[in-house]
């Protein structure tokens, strides 16, 4: 791995630890711990600790912040009070996604946005100046290192260690500035990349070492465990989360693909970018394929893009595939087919080797389906 990879506020503390890293879009980020699959396991059960911080912050100021994230984004981000944070998706003119995000709303005139990409800095700013704003946006990635605690016991771990707000009153996609954890000031958001109940924790560089200990001294005694991408990327399969340039494609995938019907607001009061375009797709029958898991016969685990065929034609693709280890191992991905066969029970093959194996549609996500845990 390069030497010239940027790290984040937690990586001396996660190197003490002994993590495996790789190269995701110029940053060292943790791979795993040693086992993926016990992280996997911790997650689900206890707690998991993670830093997400090369995943990219935008600050937005100025008297329009509010009306470029409505522009922005395809939900309506007109109607969120401050301290209330909302996910959507970016679409370009055609209704093609640019991306998917959140906006963390602190002020009228004042928010922040956490998306994936630095191409997404100039997206922000183009549209902005395409619609006449005032407003101005910067990196605040370097600025904003962020953890993630998620799991059944995320509440009871950081109460301990949190003051300034009773956390078990804090409402799912809410968040608070202004307190502090483990002596570290934070803003803390109840939101999260796990399908669990959970928790984000942005805070200073300087405090990066100093919070990151005192979150895992008060986790390991309720078996908390540090994970990296790789028990993120079964975790997140599982929960249906999306991951772009995986699950969708820039500028090639409408967001009714990916079963975002819920934070698409066709009827929201002010327009949006590729909003006309989605309404000529959902007037002409919609899109014409959907996402579903495949529940996939044996042990074998097929490649990114194996094609998923029905009767020997072609209907689909497998974009996420992964062992489960809350389904014991078994062989399961997330991709789109055609709504012909995206029935849950309908049998499709999918192309492994030099062959094909069977495989069962099933609903996405396929863990938690109704989000009871996330919103517990």
């Amino acid at each position: 791995m390069s030497d010239e990879l940027k790290r984040t506020a937690f990586d001396a503390a996660q190197r003490a630890l002994g993590a495996a890293w790789t190269d995701w879009a110029g940053w060292a980020w943790a791979d795993h711990f040693g086992d993926p699959v016990a992280e996997h396991l911790a997650t689900r059960s206890a707690s998991n600790l993670w830093d997400e911080s090369p995943l990219r912050k935008w600050t937005i100021a100025g008297p329009d912040t509010m009306r470029l994230a409505d522009v922005l984004y395809t939900n309506d981000m007109s109607t969120l009070e401050v301290g209330q944070v909302r996910y959507g998706a970016l679409c370009n003119e055609d209704g093609k996604m640019v991306m998917d995000g959140t906006i963390f709303k602190q002020a009228d005139d004042r928010a922040f946005s956490v998306t994936s990409y630095d191409s997404d800095l100039g997206w922000y700013r183009r549209v902005a100046a395409d619609h006449g704003l005032d407003v101005q946006v910067e990196d605040a990635t370097a600025a904003m290192p962020h953890l993630q605690v998620q799991g059944p016991k995320s509440r009871e771990i950081l109460a301990g260690i949190t003051d300034g707000v009773d956390i078990s009153s804090l409402r799912y996609f809410r968040f608070v500035e202004g307190v502090t954890v483990g002596g570290c000031p934070v803003t803390l958001s109840r939101t999260g990349y796990s399908g669990e109940l959970g928790y984000e924790l942005f805070c200073q560089p300087e405090d990066g070492t100093k919070l990151w200990n005192a979150v895992l001294d008060a986790g390991r005694p309720h078996g908390m465990t540090p994970v990296g991408l790789s028990a993120i990327e079964t975790l997140r399969i599982e929960a249906g989360l999306l991951f772009p340039d995986v699950d969708y494609l820039a500028n090639e995938t409408d967001p009714f693909e990916v079963r975002l019907d819920g934070v698409v607001k066709l009827d929201k009061p002010g327009d949006f970018v590729g909003k006309e375009a989605l309404r000529r797709l959902v007037a002409s029958g919609g899109t014409p394929r959907l996402m579903v898991t495949l529940q996939i016969d044996g042990d074998e685990t097929p490649e990114y893009g194996a094609a998923v065929t029905k009767d020997g034609a072609e209907v689909g693709v497998v974009r996420s595939p992964c062992r489960t280890p809350t389904l014991d191992m078994a062989v399961i991905g997330i991709g789109p087919v055609d709504r012909a066969v995206a029935t849950v029970g309908t049998r499709v093959d999918v192309a492994l080797g030099s062959g094909t194996v069977g495989a069962t549609v099933a609903g996405v996500p396929l863990y938690d389906p109704d989000k009871a845990r996330p919103r517990a």
